[in-house]
């Protein structure tokens, strides 16, 4: 696979289920929004002070667009990181899959995606 680091930091917030997409949560080089009947996840660049979450996120882009019919996408990148030791954090769009790694593991993570096989731009 080829994978682009994405500039910046990302956040991965939770927010309660039943409330309102805030206006914090803005476009930029990534922005995902979930609502399950649990919660509501959203993963961007900047999140309040108040709000929980997860700071501190680094990203990879698979290059895409990839076909549905692809099967271990996910696993060519999930398994050499957990051998690595490097927690993940996953989002998948219709092109394309992202990554999310700790900022303090991206050589870890960079290095053992190279020994794997993939490219890194």
């Amino acid at each position: 696979m080829q994978l682009d680091l994405l500039d910046g930091v990302f956040a991965v917030a939770r927010l309660p289920a039943d409330a309102a997409t805030p206006n914090w949560a803005h476009a930029g080089d990534l922005l995902s929004i979930t609502r399950t009947r649990e919660e509501l996840s959203i993963v961007c660049g900047d999140v309040p002070d108040s709000v929980e979450c997860q700071r501190g996120w680094r990203c990879l882009k698979v290059r895409g667009p990839l076909d549905f019919s692809l099967t271990g996408v996910l696993a060519s990148l999930a398994v050499p990181l957990a051998d690595a030791g490097v927690p993940i954090f996953v989002l998948s769009t219709f092109n394309t899959d992202y990554v999310l790694i700790p900022e303090a593991s991206v050589q870890t993570a960079t290095a053992a995606l190279v020994r794997a096989g993939h490219t890194l731009q």
